[in-house]
Parts: structure tokens; C-alpha cells; sequence
């Protein structure tokens, strides 16, 4: 209740900042539907959040995408193996059709703030700018609303998610080799 109640406020004063500020038109950005997007969200994000164990369980489904938003750089370093990725940056509504199916489509989403050690691969970024709250928001701004994210913080060394990339490639050791496709 407290997190609703001191969004609320955030989201009034933002809107408060937007209307006293000077308005320079620019239709193609809009930071109102963003904050209006983000407190709509915010209950069902938190539904959604799942473990690595139902994260795999998930994954098993031929049906169901693994996305990675994070850089091309990082995704190559690792990933969870059989990712589609598509960098934040990037994304835009004729890339997603590319990448996802249909807008019911499953998808399972997962940041560097999801792993440790492993931190040239998934340096951790400061919590409130954790990549899978931008993911998230975005791809429901988009009309993807069957997105899951994985919830808890994994040690790398102990996970048990496979990964692909150089990484894996150059440290076998430190990465699972569990396969679920």
C-alpha cells in the first residue's frame, strides 16, 4: 500500500512538473503514458516475478520466449541459452513482431540484476534501474502482456539455467550445462 501511495504521489508531482514546466511539443515522446504505463503495471509486475525453477519450467515450452534485452555486446559475452535478443534500444513495434509471435505469446524476461559473479557478462546495475523494470513496462506499453520475470538474484556458479556465449565458451566451468529444450 505504501509503494501505491508514494507511486501516486511520484506520478501527481511528475505531472504537476510537466504542466508547470515550458512545453516543447514533441508528439512522438510521451512521458505522461509512461508514468501512467509504469503505475499500471506495477501490481501485475509483481505477480509476475517467478523463480529460477518455475523460470525453466517455463522456458520448456516450445511455445514460450526467452528474451534478452540487454546489450548486443553482454547477450554475446552470455545468455541464457536459446534467448532471442533484442537490446532495449532497439526496440520498436515492427522489431518485437519479428522477435515475438503474437502479443499473447509467453515470455520470460531476465536482466544482469537477475545473476553474480559473472560481472563482464551482467554488471549490476543500481535497483531502481534494474534493465527488467524498463523491459517490462516496455514490452506491456507494446501490448505484451504475458511477460514473467525472473525474480530472485542467482549466483552464476550454482545456477541452474544453461547459458551459450563466449563465456561459456572460454570458462565451461563456470556456467550450468543443465539443458531444457
Amino acid at each position: 500500500m505504501k509503494t501505491i501511495l508514494n507511486l501516486s504521489c511520484i506520478f501527481w508531482l511528475s505531472l504537476t512538473m510537466i504542466a508547470t514546466s515550458q512545453d516543447i511539443p514533441n508528439p512522438a515522446i510521451d512521458y505522461r503514458g509512461f508514468l501512467e504505463d509504469a503505475a499500471k503495471v506495477e501490481k501485475e509486475r509483481a505477480q509476475k516475478r517467478i523463480s529460477e525453477a518455475d523460470f525453466m519450467r517455463m522456458a520448456a515450452d516450445p511455445s514460450t520466449i526467452v528474451f534478452d534485452a540487454r546489450s548486443r555486446a553482454k547477450y554475446e559475452l552470455l545468455h541464457i541459452r536459446g534467448a532471442k535478443h533484442l537490446s532495449l534500444p532497439d526496440i520498436t513495434a515492427a522489431e518485437l513482431e519479428k522477435a515475438i509471435p503474437t502479443k499473447a505469446t509467453r515470455v520470460l524476461i531476465y536482466c544482469n540484476n537477475n545473476f553474480r559473479n559473472e560481472p563482464a557478462a551482467f554488471p549490476t546495475k543500481i535497483a531502481r534501474a534494474s534493465l527488467n523494470i524498463y523491459t517490462f513496462n516496455t514490452l506491456y506499453s507494446y501490448g505484451y502482456t504475458n511477460v514473467y520475470q525472473l525474480g530472485p538474484l542467482i549466483d552464476i556458479k550454482t545456477s541452474k539455467l544453461p547459458f551459450e556465449g563466449l563465456t561459456a565458451a572460454i570458462q565451461p566451468n563456470a556456467v550450468s550445462q543443465t539443458h531444457y529444450r
